[in-house]
């Protein structure tokens, strides 16, 4: 099982939706599935077919959380800092083709969403990015081609 890194935050949004999915959606795919059988015969009856495969997603979903949660290790955010590019840090970062600037914070993956500049820890830009300080140089390879930023701050 992998290890997952994640905020608090992000870990009670986890066992929130966990909660949700068992106390809420499971009764309503039951309840669903009883009021298809009570409609007689099963073979031909697609109400229960769909209710049937809708509880299997919903299934596989909680265990895939519940597995995340199980795995998942939180992060002491007292113990990040500024000096160089971790986890955690808010990253100002200047294009030097283009020199259009741009901040992104680096969360774990499942915390990821980039409407809200949160890149995840395993995307290239972030990878390219860890480790380095404030005016370092990032060389990164993405997909499209190279990309070159400076470091203009790190911020928590």
């Amino acid at each position: 099982m992998a290890v997952s890194y994640m905020t608090e935050d992000g870990y009670k949004k986890l066992l929130g939706e966990v909660n949700y999915l068992e106390t809420v959606k499971r009764p309503e795919i039951s309840k669903q599935i009883a009021e298809a059988r009570d409609k007689g015969d099963l073979s031909e009856n697609a109400e229960y077919d769909a209710a049937k495969e809708a509880q299997g997603i919903l299934e596989a979903k909680i265990a895939q959380l519940k597995e995340l949660v199980a795995s998942a290790r939180l992060i002491d955010e007292s113990q990040i800092s500024t000096d160089a590019v971790q986890i955690l840090n808010k990253v100002k970062l200047r294009n030097t083709k283009n020199n259009q600037e741009m901040a992104y914070t680096l969360v774990a993956e499942n915390e990821a969403n980039l409407k809200e500049g949160k890149i995840s820890v395993n995307t290239p830009i972030a990878k390219g990015l860890l480790g380095k300080k404030v005016g370092d140089i990032a060389e990164i390879r993405v997909p499209a081609g190279m990309l070159t930023f400076e470091i203009i701050e790190i911020s928590i």
